[in-house]
């Protein structure tokens, strides 16, 4: 697993090297410069852009697939996250998605089985280009591979989190990842 921040770019570069021999691997975004823009729909149908959330950090986490048992383990974690005092996102006014290749309508399901308080963002179409665009799109498995991104208020990119498809990214890495926010 591997954290990047701006105090953390030979990390950064490891995992791009790395990341450039796995099919479909493409660029990561570079942290310090605008994260990609993206419009997606979320679980009920709604348009969600990067664009229109300026203003407020957002964590966008990438996820393979919807009601996978680690996805769901993952999931689950974050949403209890979010409302724990010792949580990463304590006190943090953080806008948190998760973005999948799965349909709105199995996002929906999703996120009514696991009684999930965020978007779940469906980029089921073009087949993943916004997992792409982020540099997580696995062509081998046709799904996103695990990765999230803190993004500033102003639409910077200011860390990301990998992990493989088999490991959870973890809450002490979410911890350090938004305390690049208040750099």
């Amino acid at each position: 697993m591997t954290l990047s921040a701006d105090h953390n770019a030979a990390d950064a570069d490891a995992a791009d090297a790395a990341r450039a021999d796995r099919p479909g691997g493409g660029s990561l975004p570079a942290v310090g410069a605008p994260a990609p823009g993206f419009a997606l729909v979320n679980q009920h149908g709604e348009p969600v852009t990067l664009t229109d959330l300026r203003g407020t950090p957002v964590v966008l986490v990438f996820f393979p697939w919807a009601f996978s048992r680690v996805c769901g383990d993952e999931l689950r974690e974050l949403r209890d996250a979010l409302d724990a005092a010792d949580s990463p996102f304590a006190g943090r006014d953080v806008r948190l998605m998760a973005v999948s290749v799965d349909s709105r309508f199995a996002l929906r399901a999703l996120a009514e089985a696991e009684a999930l308080p965020f978007d779940l963002l469906s980029d089921v179409w073009p087949h993943g280009a916004v997992a792409r665009r982020y540099g997580v799109f696995d062509d081998e498995r046709g799904s996103a591979r695990r990765g999230s991104f803190v993004i500033d208020a102003d639409g910077v990119l200011r860390a990301r989190i990998l992990s493989d498809a088999t490991h959870p990214r973890s809450m002490d890495e979410y911890r350090r990842a938004l305390a690049s926010l208040d750099a």
